[in-house]
């Protein structure tokens, strides 16, 4: 199989072109691919496809072989592999996902992407919708106990759910030890991705994030957009204001646009290597 390791803000995945080859057992693949040890090592499989909806198809796997609806991070760097190997001449390209088409702008430096911009949509934000089982529409500030201790969440889905709650220092957190417990908390059917964030300033955030199926990643894009709809939805931040979000493996531009109501997310998108595989 010949591949390539691509990563945004450190969040890295393994891209497979399925124009030109093809796979089967597709989640048992990407558990192999993602061992750090004993594979590529990755925080997943993406694959680039034909679509009959949009200029490309992704699909993503994550490092226990479960399948995302979105990625943030990897779609940038759908946007980048396309782009780069003159699959497309477009600076805009339309991605399919299984949380909808997302439209991608790139900006390149000696013909090659260095970031882009993506447009991630509304957020979701009724209850059910996420999926979570609480109460009422919203779910804003809510005090739930995990792992014996009392935390305010608010959730949000961004394509994945996400449940977001602010620390005073993200640093001194142990998120091997309270990430599964978020994760498999019972009131979210579908388990969560847990995003951790300390408030830096009215347009600075500093975030951590357990992803379900992956445990801790360098970054999660739509943790991040997540994040920022939480720290508005709570007062900390404004729309219509670009807010940084810096994660473990570098930074994300978030806004929330008022009049279309969508959530832009920008940042970077960077290929590491590419290679082959016997698997």
């Amino acid at each position: 199989m010949i591949f390539t390791k691509m990563h945004g803000a450190g969040n890295d995945y393994v891209y497979v072109n399925c124009f030109e080859q093809k796979l089967d057992n597709i989640g048992q693949k990407a558990k192999q691919i993602s061992d750090r040890h004993f594979g590529i090592g990755s925080d997943g499989l993406v694959l680039i496809l034909p679509s009959q909806v949009a200029d490309f198809k992704m699909d993503m796997y994550n490092a226990d072989g479960s399948q995302g609806k979105m990625c943030g991070n990897a779609i940038r760097c759908v946007a980048k592999y396309v782009y780069d190997n003159k699959m497309t001449s477009k600076k805009e390209v339309a991605i399919e996902t299984l949380s909808g088409i997302k439209y991608i702008k790139v900006k390149t430096k000696n013909d090659k992407v260095t970031s882009a911009t993506v447009n991630m949509g509304q957020p979701i934000l009724n209850a059910k919708d996420i999926p979570t089982t609480f109460d009422g529409e919203m779910v804003v500030n809510k005090n739930i106990n995990v792992a014996c201790v009392d935390v305010f969440v608010t959730c949000v889905s961004m394509g994945n759910p996400h449940c977001v709650t602010f620390v005073p220092n993200v640093d001194d957190l142990k998120l091997k030890n309270i990430g599964p417990d978020f994760e498999n908390f019972k009131a979210f059917p579908d388990r969560i991705n847990t995003e951790f964030v300390e408030l830096v300033d009215d347009n600075t955030i500093k975030m951590r994030v357990w992803e379900r199926g992956s445990g801790e990643t360098l970054a999660c894009g739509t943790g991040a957009c997540a994040s920022v709809v939480a720290s508005i939805l709570c007062g900390h931040c404004k729309k219509d204001v670009d807010i940084k979000v810096i994660l473990l493996g570098g930074e994300l531009v978030i806004r929330w646009d008022s009049e279309s109501n969508n959530v832009f997310m920008t940042g970077p998108a960077t290929t590491v290597f590419t290679g082959e595989i016997d698997i």
